[in-house]
C-alpha cells in the first residue's frame, strides 16, 4: 500500500489558506511576508520531492499551480511525476499540457484504490477541502507540517470539522528553526 502524505504550511490556528499570495485572502501571503526566511526550515520540502513518486490535489489547488509549478527550477523534480486530481467537474480539456502525465480522479474510491496500487509516496500539496475528505475517510497516513507562529484568525483549515472519533497522531519527526517556525511530522495510527 503506498503512502499518503498531507504536506501543508500551516498557521497556529490551523489556517492553510493562501500561504503564496494567491488572491482573495485577507492574508494572503503570509508565509513570506510575516515571518523572516530561514533556509534551513525548507529543506522539508526539497526532500518531499525526492522522496514522493506522485502529487495528489484537489481541483482548486490543480489549478493554482499548474500554471506556474511546470516552470519554476524549485518544482522541477515534480515535472516528471504522475499528477491526480480529485475533482468532480474538472475535465481532461483543462489540463495543462506541460506538466506530464495527469489522471482525473472522481471519487475518494478511487483515490482508495490508487494507495493500493505499487509505488511510494503519494504527496498531497494544498487542497483544503480534499483534506478534509482524505482525512474523514481514513486515506492519509503522514502529515508533514511547517507551523508559522501566526494566528490568522478566519481561513480555510486543515482540518476537517467533522463530528468523528479522536484519530491519534505519532509525532515522528521535529525540529524549531530561530525564525519561529516549526517542523512537524506525524503518522497517523491505525
Amino acid at each position: 500500500m503506498r503512502t499518503l502524505i498531507s504536506t501543508a504550511f500551516i498557521s497556529l490556528d490551523g489556517v492553510v489558506e493562501a500561504p503564496g499570495g494567491e488572491p482573495g485572502y485577507r492574508n494572503s501571503g503570509w508565509t513570506f511576508k510575516e515571518v523572516e526566511f530561514v533556509p534551513e526550515a525548507f529543506q522539508i520540502k526539497e526532500r518531499e520531492q525526492q522522496e514522493s513518486t506522485a502529487i495528489l490535489m484537489g481541483r482548486v489547488s490543480y489549478e493554482a499551480f499548474s500554471p506556474v509549478w511546470p516552470d519554476m527550477e524549485e518544482f522541477a523534480h515534480y515535472r516528471t511525476m504522475p499528477k491526480y486530481v480529485v475533482s468532480s467537474t474538472l475535465t481532461e480539456d483543462k489540463l495543462v499540457s506541460n506538466w506530464g502525465e495527469t489522471s482525473i480522479l472522481r471519487s475518494l474510491d478511487e483515490v482508495a484504490a490508487l494507495k493500493e496500487t505499487d509505488g511510494g509516496p503519494i504527496i498531497v500539496h494544498g487542497s483544503a477541502s480534499l483534506n478534509h475528505g482524505l482525512s474523514d475517510a481514513g486515506l492519509i497516513d503522514r502529515y508533514h507540517l511547517l507551523v508559522y507562529p501566526l494566528l490568522l484568525g478566519a481561513g480555510k483549515r486543515l482540518f476537517s470539522t467533522t463530528d468523528k472519533d479522536t484519530q491519534k497522531l505519532k509525532l515522528v519527526e521535529h525540529d524549531a528553526y530561530s525564525n519561529g517556525l516549526q517542523k512537524q511530522v506525524f503518522d497517523v495510527v491505525r
